[in-house]
């Protein structure tokens, strides 16, 4: 996408300021020279009368004729807003090939290691508000949107005060993982804008299609960054509605997020996840004194096994507990902390995450909790059989965000026994139906040399840095 010049406010548009200042030069001229010309002219006070008279009635006229014409010219430009496809199915099969299917007019704005956005009223757009028409939560190529000037609204839009987020993602917003990479941006963005502004309302598409909610854990995690709650806004509709409807939503102020976190850096992105761990543990109310070391001044290693049910939980729990209970208990001040994640509230899982060196956990939305860990903690991640084969980059998300929030993967393991695939070897069946949701096995001397090498890491990292550690949960957060 091609650079913005960068954004600031516009009250008026330059169009109608220009068309302003030379409709009132022209009034103060014909209104107020023009008649103390006649009456400095004038021999008589009959004259005088006269003129005044005839010159009260000339700027009744004079003013009917400006105001007749503003109207006609403001009429103008609210019916000349255009509005276009939120959707453009040119684009709809081509995410990754450097265009957008949402808004695919625009461009945005692009600032090396920042958040890729298009913020209005701006430069770029002219002065114009965005506004969107349209609330179909199946087909995004019904939904519409178009820029309009600030005095000159369609006769039928509503204007939203405030600042709005408008986020589309290609995944979800209730995910944990995907709702996460569709909000951090505006955290991103926020920051840049030394945090002036917060959102009074979002809206959420998912490839063009409205949506009205997130998921709690995301709400939770924005409402504890922004400190107030996550509003997003459907419209006046019923959330279940799918009818189309007639007049468009503007929006006084509003940054477009399309692309998750794109090309945001990465110093940027330690900055980010620095805030979102800090404004949790304080909006869950934790004790931010330093627990890591014990009473004899020597580091605690927490391991934290990390449990779930159902697809992707390990076929035998006992045994993989008692492989890593018997690692732990190897090393002077190592403690073990075994967790179902289903159990867990929001702020249950900050403050255990909060208090872990150590996650090990199969792979799943539970992991995402990983951001609520200390910088340079660790993560070892288990998979069923067939994922490396056939899950696609999905696997790795969570390697991505580990180094996203400065977060050490220590790898991960593939089960390689398990069911077998009845279809060819390459269809794509083999995944869907029999290996992604797949149960974990467990080797004991790899998962035992493994977790052994880790929790040894982890001792030698925190010895260390004991002389001048300090716990990350500081109650000083940017943006407080």
């Amino acid at each position: 996408m091609e650079s913005e010049k960068p954004t600031k406010d516009f009250s008026y548009s330059k169009a109608s300021s220009i068309l302003y200042c030379s409709l009132k030069l022209t009034a103060i001229f014909f209104f107020t020279i023009v008649p103390l010309l006649f009456i400095l002219s004038s021999p008589t006070s009959t004259a005088t009368t006269l003129t005044l008279s005839y010159l009260h009635q000339w700027r009744k006229a004079l003013y009917r004729n400006a105001t007749k014409d503003l109207d006609d010219m403001n009429a103008k430009l609210q019916d000349s807003v255009t509005f276009l496809p939120l959707k453009d199915l040119r684009f709809a099969n081509k995410p990754m090939e450097g265009h957008t299917w949402f808004m695919s007019s625009l461009n945005d704005t692009f600032e090396e290691g920042e958040t890729q956005h298009i913020y209005f009223p701006s430069e770029t757009s002219k002065g114009r508000l965005l506004c969107i028409n349209g609330r179909n939560q199946h087909d995004g190529s019904m939904n519409s949107y178009g820029l309009a000037w600030p005095g000159s609204l369609p006769s039928t839009a509503t204007l939203l005060p405030g600042l709005t987020f408008v986020s589309d993602t290609y995944y979800d917003h209730e995910n944990l993982w995907h709702g996460l990479c569709a909000v951090t941006p505006f955290v991103g963005w926020h920051m840049k804008n030394q945090c002036r502004e917060k959102p009074t309302r979002w809206v959420l598409f998912h490839q063009g299609e409205v949506r009205t909610r997130t998921g709690s854990w995301v709400q939770n995690i924005m409402r504890a960054t922004f400190e107030e709650e996550m509003k997003v806004e459907y419209f006046n509709q019923e959330s279940n509605s799918s009818s189309s409807y007639k007049g468009a939503y503007c929006f006084e102020k509003a940054v477009v997020m399309r692309h998750n976190e794109g090309k945001m850096g990465q110093e940027r992105r330690l900055k980010v996840y620095n805030m979102l761990r800090c404004k949790t543990r304080q909006f869950c109310n934790m004790d931010f004194k330093d627990d890591s070391t014990s009473s004899r001044d020597k580091p605690v290693i927490r391991l934290t096994l990390l449990m779930r049910k159902g697809a992707r939980s390990f076929k035998n729990e006992s045994a993989v507990i008692q492989i890593f209970k018997r690692e732990c208990e190897r090393v002077e001040n190592c403690k073990l902390t075994v967790a179902q994640s289903e159990n867990l509230g929001f702020c249950d899982q900050v403050k255990l995450l909060s208090s872990t060196d150590i996650v090990a956990t199969p792979h799943g939305a539970q992991l995402t909790n990983m951001v609520f860990m200390d910088r340079n903690s660790s993560v070892m991640e288990f998979f069923p059989k067939g994922w490396l084969k056939h899950a696609g980059v999905g696997q790795y998300v969570f390697q991505w965000l580990a180094s996203w929030a400065g977060i050490s993967h220590e790898g991960a393991w593939w089960d390689p026994n398990g069911e077998s695939c009845p279809y060819p070897e390459n269809d794509f069946r083999c995944f869907t139906e029999i290996y992604k949701n797949g149960r974990v096995g467990y080797n004991e001397s790899y998962f035992a040399d493994w977790a052994r090498r880790v929790i040894d890491a982890a001792k030698a990292k925190k010895q260390a840095q004991a002389s001048n550690l300090q716990h990350e949960g500081s109650s000083n957060c940017e943006c407080s």
